[in-house]
């Protein structure tokens, strides 16, 4: 005695992959619909972090006197010499938004570099010229907007301890920053802020007539 087994036809799957797939989005309304349950296969975020370690103090005797936000729109893309794009290679374009300072470093100030005369009603004050400070990065306005991979490098990713590695295009970005910052009138504008401030102290402190200047 032989039994013959049927095998489903091919509408048959069709069929039915098509109702679970109904039955999984039924499944998931529910769910939604009652907030037991989602609670019941929802998650939780616990910080289980340790406290943070004061390194190091240092003292600093700056003034920050003006602040620059920058965007710049990073395009990085990296080719294999003899594999096609598809095999091996990546692109990125990422937004970097970050801040750069301009400040007067106050500390370098010495006693030749201030002049007072006899009345005490005329000072003269001569500053190193205003600096800039290293870019940046805003974690909360730069995002990657599309990442493009190969199939080898996709692999890569499966076994990388840091899949989707930012910090190549976040280095370039801050570099871009910070050549946009050595092009703007940034460390101008410091020198303008440093000068009104302490004309401002000093006419505070009786004195009339206070002359801020510049070098080396």
């Amino acid at each position: 005695m032989t039994t013959s087994i049927k095998r489903m036809p091919g509408w048959a799957k069709v069929v039915s992959a098509f109702v679970l797939v109904l039955v999984v989005l039924f499944a998931g309304v529910r769910l939604a619909l009652l907030p037991g349950l989602h609670d019941v296969f929802g998650t939780e975020t616990h910080d289980r972090s340790g406290p943070a370690l004061l390194k190091s103090i240092q003292d600093i005797s700056r003034y920050d006197a003006a602040s620059g936000n920058f965007q710049v729109v990073v395009d990085l893309e990296k080719d294999a010499k003899y594999l096609p794009d598809a095999i091996r290679g990546t692109r990125t374009l990422y937004v970097g938004a970050g801040t750069v300072d301009a400040y007067v470093d106050l500390g370098k100030l010495g006693e030749k570099d201030v002049t007072v005369d006899k009345d005490r009603t005329s000072a003269t004050l001569r500053l190193p010229h205003a600096a800039l400070g290293k870019p940046a990065l805003d974690p909360d306005h730069s995002y990657a907007v599309s990442k493009q991979r190969g199939l080898l490098d996709r692999l890569g990713d499966v076994f990388s301890d840091n899949p989707n590695d930012e910090r190549a295009v976040q280095r370039l970005a801050a570099k871009h920053i910070g050549e946009a910052a050595k092009d703007s009138r940034l460390t101008a504008r410091a020198e303008e802020n440093t000068t009104g401030m302490l004309q401002g102290l000093l006419r505070s402190l009786g004195f009339e007539e206070v002359k801020v200047t510049y070098g080396a």
